[in-house]
């Protein structure tokens, strides 16, 4: 991410991530956050927010209406409603993890980035070599902020190309 980016923020409440966002694209960027919660109002004027269910099958021509071109970098917090069921909880975090891809491979130019989090366990593997389709590096990110019991992690997607 970097000044005039236009980024698309998935799973964005309460804001966190928009704002910071806003503040390193500038002026001259875009951020769009989207959540089925409402977000926190946010004073910045190069920040759009809507309420929309990832799921929702209208949600990428909300997306590509309110942006000024197609996005840069694709950024996904989303999380599911948590069971206790560790299966349960991993399956729907791969599934809106997958949702979010298919959102960022709808409004990403080719060249953008996407980054994205997702539970560690069964299903990882398989979701990392799909994304590993549609970019020219992906990583596994495990920041210094997450606790280090934490099964929380992030797939990180550079240079968005057409799929091999």
């Amino acid at each position: 991410m970097k000044p005039s980016d236009v980024v698309v923020d998935l799973g964005a409440a309460p804001g966190g991530w928009t704002q910071v966002s806003s503040k390193i694209v500038g002026e001259e960027g875009t951020v769009l956050g989207v959540d089925v919660k409402e977000i926190e109002p946010l004073t910045e004027p190069n920040v759009c927010t809507i309420v929309g269910d990832l799921v929702d099958p209208e949600i990428v021509n909300c997306i590509l209406e309110i942006l000024p071109r197609p996005a840069d970098v694709v950024i996904s917090d989303a999380s599911p409603n948590l069971s206790g069921v560790w299966e349960l909880d991993h399956a729907r975090q791969i599934d809106l993890a997958r949702q979010s891809l298919q959102i960022a491979l709808a409004v990403l130019k080719l060249g953008g980035n996407f980054f994205v989090k997702t539970f560690q366990g069964d299903m990882l593997e398989d979701f990392v070599a799909e994304v590993r389709k549609y970019f020219g590096h992906v990583e596994i990110v495990k920041p210094q902020a997450s606790r280090a019991k934490s099964a929380e992690i992030y797939i990180l997607g550079l240079r968005r190309r057409a799929k091999r």
